[in-house]
């Protein structure tokens, strides 16, 4: 497995229209991409401009096939006037 995160800070006045994007694009990632295996959006009422993903993919190449995918870039393109900053962190299964 191949295991992303990823922490947005959006624009508060923002926050309303950049939630059912994210949704949107969550739903599309597992329903459509044969390599997502989940995607979870996560956010905590104390922190409401922080966004957490969660997002598990077979491996690097389907990760980089989600952010060529219709729903990805609609959503990307959508949303960046949104976001106040972004961090993105990937992470390969330990062999055991």
């Amino acid at each position: 497995m191949f295991a992303v995160v990823v922490k947005f800070e959006i624009k508060l006045e923002h926050l309303d229209a950049f939630i059912p994007m994210m949704l949107e694009n969550a739903r599309a990632s597992v329903r459509d991409e044969v390599g997502c295996h989940q995607f979870d959006v996560c956010s905590d009422p104390d922190r409401p401009g922080e966004v957490f993903l969660y997002e598990l993919y077979d491996d690097e190449a389907a990760f980089k096939t989600h952010m060529t995918m219709p729903h990805f870039l609609k959503f990307d393109a959508g949303s960046a006037e949104m976001i106040a900053s972004k961090t993105v962190h990937t992470y390969a299964e330990v062999a055991q």
